[in-house]
């Protein structure tokens, strides 16, 4: 296993390119200072606007620079890694274009697995959907060559798709996200349905977020966004420019757009303020979620102070599914790790998430900054033997 940190990649990468800290500081548009304290230690590496600009800079992905962390002791980690590859083929193979190479299955055997992968998506179970994942998109590739089935199964891929992009892009495969992304957006442009098409332009925006391409994110959103306000009357469909909106805030604030940012959010808010917490579509979208985006937006914005008072104000409770709690609990707990004094809680914030997902949390490269981060400071003070424990669990050398 890989047992670098993130700032010592940065520093192998930098002196591969045989640049000075300075030089390549002023590439990324931050200060010398920082980038050498992140490659030291002694400043986590858990800012994703942050280490998006050094990744630039490096002329990398974030991806290069964060690794592939694993934690050896926790089987269903490895597991759900493992089976990103089968979900990878199954995905090629999934091409409206081309034949199945299998008899179809009936409507309601499909439908029954389908529920199940979003069970185990609600859960964070990401080992769990990566077993079921493959064989699901081939049978339902297969079932969309009936004519008579044609629609439904093309409704149900385009789900299952857009749930393949959001288990291996928590997983930090962005290019596994977009293929899926993909063929989420194919299946939706097959059934015609408008709601459908901008659910599956958020896959496709969120996918492209997680390759650090926060320009193509925010494009694909507001085109989405702006594709759909003819459809505003259809169900899902306020949900779903609401949660595009959250997108496009969150490629702004990369984009260092700050008002865009928050524009976008208070739009969002408005959607929210309407459809009061919503199911539709599982996307969980109303105050509660809107909250979740701003805290993380806010604590990768620089903000760590703005984003623990919203989390201060929100019940993570609102919302039933450990797939939503976990970002509440590590973002917030990233955001109490980077203010003075708030050590304790951010441990306590972490290690609630950690409860809530475990697969999520042991394979987050900014949990394990963060975690980092925290141990430097906390190895004899209240505390420290949680977070020694919980370091051991994600195999962060203690």
């Amino acid at each position: 296993m890989d047992t670098l940190t993130i700032g010592e990649r940065i520093r192998h990468r930098r002196l591969l390119r045989g640049w000075s800290v300075r030089h390549a500081a002023s590439r990324a548009g931050i200060s010398h200072a920082t980038w050498s304290r992140i490659e030291r230690g002694r400043q986590a590496a858990d800012n994703r606007f942050v280490l998006a600009d050094i990744a630039t800079a490096l002329e990398c992905s974030t991806v290069e620079l964060a690794g592939m962390f694993v934690p050896s002791g926790d089987r269903n980690a490895l597991a759900a890694h493992a089976g990103v590859h089968a979900i990878h083929q199954a995905l090629i193979e999934t091409d409206l274009n081309e034949p199945a190479d299998r008899p179809a299955l009936t409507v309601q055997e499909l439908t029954r697995t389908l529920d199940l992968v979003e069970t185990l998506r609600r859960a964070c179970d990401y080992a769990g959907a990566a077993r079921v994942l493959p064989d699901l998109l081939r049978d339902l590739h297969a079932l969309a060559e009936d004519p008579a089935q044609r629609q439904v199964a093309l409704r149900m891929l385009c789900h299952a798709t857009f749930l393949a992009s959001g288990a291996v892009r928590n997983l930090g495969h962005p290019a596994e996200a977009w293929l899926a992304a993909e063929r989420c957006r194919e299946a939706a442009a097959a059934t015609e349905d408008p709601v459908l098409i901008g659910y599956a332009g958020y896959a496709r925006a969120n996918a492209a977020l997680a390759a650090d391409a926060f320009q193509r994110g925010l494009a694909l959103a507001g085109r989405a966004v702006d594709e759909m306000q003819p459809h505003l009357g259809l169900p899902g469909a306020l949900e779903t420019v609401g949660t595009l909106q959250l997108v496009s805030a969150y490629a702004s604030r990369g984009l260092k757009r700050v008002e865009d940012s928050r524009g976008w959010t208070a739009e969002a808010a408005g959607l929210a303020a309407r459809t009061g917490e919503s199911p539709a579509l599982g996307l969980t979208f109303g105050p509660t979620n809107v909250d979740i985006w701003r805290i993380g937006i806010e604590v990768d914005g620089g903000e760590p102070d703005t984003a623990a008072g919203i989390a201060a104000t929100t019940n993570p409770a609102v919302l039933p599914f450990g797939c939503r709690q976990v970002f509440y609990y590590a973002d917030a707990g990233r955001a109490l790790a980077a203010m003075k004094g708030r050590d304790r809680e951010a441990i306590r914030y972490l290690l609630t998430a950690e409860r809530v997902a475990p697969q999520h949390v042991h394979t987050s490269s900014t949990a394990q900054e963060t975690v980092r981060s925290l141990l430097e400071r906390s190895r004899r003070e209240a505390g420290g033997a949680e977070l020694r424990g919980l370091c051991e669990r994600m195999h962060i050398a203690v």
